[in-house]
């Protein structure tokens, strides 16, 4: 994995807080820092799209005739297959 070298301009309210997370031990250097802030996103961001895509499953999916209580009994019958339940 190649690396790519950024220059970023922060205020001094940024770079105090920075220095703070370092200084707390809970990184070693700024673009630690940095790339942890940058996997956090696109964790994120990954959440984001596959809530998005079940959203949207469920809209395309269309209206359904089940009742609320059959309904929570198929999701609790799928926890208990799984042992979530």
């Amino acid at each position: 994995m190649g690396t790519t070298r950024k220059t970023i301009t922060l205020t001094d309210k940024q770079d105090q807080w920075i220095k703070a997370q370092i200084a707390a031990g809970e990184y070693t250097n700024d673009s630690e820092y940095i790339r942890d802030l940058v996997r956090r996103d696109q964790e994120d961001n990954a959440k984001f799209l596959t809530l998005k895509q079940a959203i949207q499953d469920g809209l395309s999916s269309g209206v359904s005739d089940k009742s609320v209580t059959d309904i929570m009994e198929e999701v609790e019958s799928r926890l208990r297959a799984d042992g979530r339940l």
